[in-house]
């Protein structure tokens, strides 16, 4: 009589080597998705940052030459619309020459360790 032997499947080491492989692109994978989200974190603030700071020197072009100054000063953090942000708007009087005022928009976050700034001349 003939023994039949079954050769069909996989055998314990084969799975076990197969697991660890599968393992290993697993982790790859899953550092890579985190650092493409720390990613865009960062640029959705970078963002958020370089809107609030145009949208700033859009409002000083806005009230012109004379009501420059008075838009001078710091917005705290806490603020109503963006929480996460501290805004602080510079203007200095003849600069670079006379009748023109260099105005700086500097936003900050995470606890100040972050910044964009943005500067502009408004002539008379």
């Amino acid at each position: 009589m003939r023994k039949v032997i079954n050769n069909n499947g996989f055998t314990l080491i084969e799975v076990l080597i197969a697991m660890v492989i599968l393992s290993i692109g697993l982790l790859g994978t899953a550092a890579l998705i985190t650092g493409i989200i720390r990613g865009n974190k960062l640029s959705n603030r970078i963002t958020t940052a370089t809107v609030m700071a145009q949208d700033k020197i859009e409002k000083i072009k806005d009230v012109g030459y004379a009501g420059a100054d008075a838009e001078a000063g710091t917005e705290p953090y806490g603020g109503a619309d963006f929480p996460l942000y501290k805004r602080i708007t510079d203007v200095v009087p003849d600069n670079p020459a006379a009748g023109m005022k260099k105005i700086t928009v500097t936003v900050y976050w995470d606890s100040d360790n972050s910044q964009v700034e943005l500067q502009t001349i408004l002539a008379e």
